[in-house]
């Protein structure tokens, strides 16, 4: 999929995107890769008077099956990963053996 994307196509998506513009709607069923970012806002050198955070986390009003989200972690050079799974996906990635090979820690 990656490497289907050259700069012609590129250039084609966002052209037909300025003539017939559309925005994501949430619940949308479809295969959507989405990227954002804030690395203007410190999560962790912020302290609003609950004392310093431990984690950062998605939204409630923004969750939705296949998601992933990578946050910067709480230590120096660290990342925290957040996924959202139905049941069924976390079970059937349980049952895949090679799968199962590649995340298992020894």
């Amino acid at each position: 999929m990656i490497a289907s994307q050259t700069h012609e196509e590129t250039r084609n998506y966002y052209e037909d995107w300025l003539n017939f513009p559309r925005l994501l709607k949430k619940g949308t069923r479809t295969n959507t890769f989405v990227v954002g970012s804030s690395p203007r806002f410190n999560v962790y050198g912020n302290d609003f008077g609950w004392g310093k955070p431990v984690a950062a986390r998605g939204g409630l009003g923004n969750k939705f099956d296949g998601k992933l989200t990578i946050f910067p972690g709480v230590e120096e050079g660290s990342i925290e990963i957040e996924i959202r799974l139905t049941p069924q996906a976390l079970h059937a990635m349980e049952k895949d053996v090679e799968f199962m090979k590649v995340v298992t820690v020894n």
